[in-house]
């Protein structure tokens, strides 16, 4: 019997452990479970899309995104992304964002241009493009020089646009991974109606140069012309003024000619006598 009734409590107490192990598991699988971040289907890129370039549905995939993660322009369905083509690029299992996604009528670099703007192709070399350091997405300045005759004390230089974005380097939409600097022979930049009439009068009128601004900085800046008076420290030679007001001339007065007389001299006691008649008009 004693054995027995010891073999019932070992049997009762490995129940109740197991019970209390049960129930302690399940509390902690609960207190994980509400935890964890519920997840949502979107859509991202199986492999590195390019902009300009229509997206097929082999080049995306579905992943799980965290609900509490807020990511504007989220996508769920492939069929809302086949056959757009992106502003920018997107790295692979990166998710497609609808503000990624241009018109499907706009291809190559159309496809980066926003409504209301334009895309104007200037002419570089290395000096101008700053050894090649003025990449796709960089923002820059445009200088013009205008050189008088024969390079006179006329020539002066000022900043004609500012914090242009500059759109395509050569062929290239998107700078190096690596940030390796290219010479290219023609830059593209990103800029409005009357901006790009501004610049098309500048490279014909005189040369232009960019200066590469910080991407950050977005700040515009009014400044004067300089000229080689202000840039040697010359006072400036006077300039004749052609239109400067004359005095006016005053006209003479009109003499008019002493009316015809009669002289008549007279001589009494001596004495000459001088006397004046008019003379009478017929």
């Amino acid at each position: 019997m004693g054995a027995r009734r010891i073999g019932l409590a070992l049997l009762a107490a490995l129940v109740i452990s197991l019970g209390l192990t049960y129930v302690f598991y399940v509390r902690v699988m609960k207190a994980q479970a509400s935890g964890r971040a519920r997840m949502r289907t979107v859509v991202a890129a199986a492999v590195p899309l390019q902009p300009g370039v229509p997206i097929t549905a082999e080049n995306l995939v579905l992943i799980n995104w965290p609900e509490n993660v807020s990511l504007d322009g989220l996508i769920e369905k492939k069929e809302d992304v086949t056959g757009h083509v992106l502003t920018y690029s997107v790295a692979a299992n990166d998710p497609v964002l609808r503000r990624d996604l241009s018109s499907s009528t706009s291809l190559g670099l159309a496809a980066k241009i926003p409504d209301g703007m334009r895309a104007t192709a200037v002419r570089t070399n290395e000096v101008l493009n700053i050894a090649g350091f003025i990449l796709p997405g960089s923002r820059v300045d445009v200088l013009v020089t205008l050189r008088g005759e024969n390079n006179s004390a006329s020539t002066s230089a000022r900043t004609v646009l500012q914090n242009v974005q500059v759109l395509s380097t050569g062929s290239k939409m998107d700078p190096d991974p690596n940030g390796k600097p290219e010479n290219v022979s023609i830059i593209t930049l990103l800029v409005t109606p009357e901006e790009s009439e501004k610049l098309a009068l500048a490279e014909n009128q005189g040369s232009i140069q960019f200066v590469l601004r910080n991407g950050a900085d977005s700040a515009s800046m009014t400044t004067p012309a300089v000229d080689i008076a202000a840039l040697t420290g010359t006072a400036k030679p006077p300039v004749a003024d052609s239109g400067k007001a004359r005095p006016k001339r005053v006209a003479a007065p009109e003499v008019k000619p002493p009316a015809a007389q009669y002289v008549v001299e007279t001589l009494a006691n001596g004495k000459v006598t001088v006397s004046k008649f008019p003379v009478s008009p017929e």
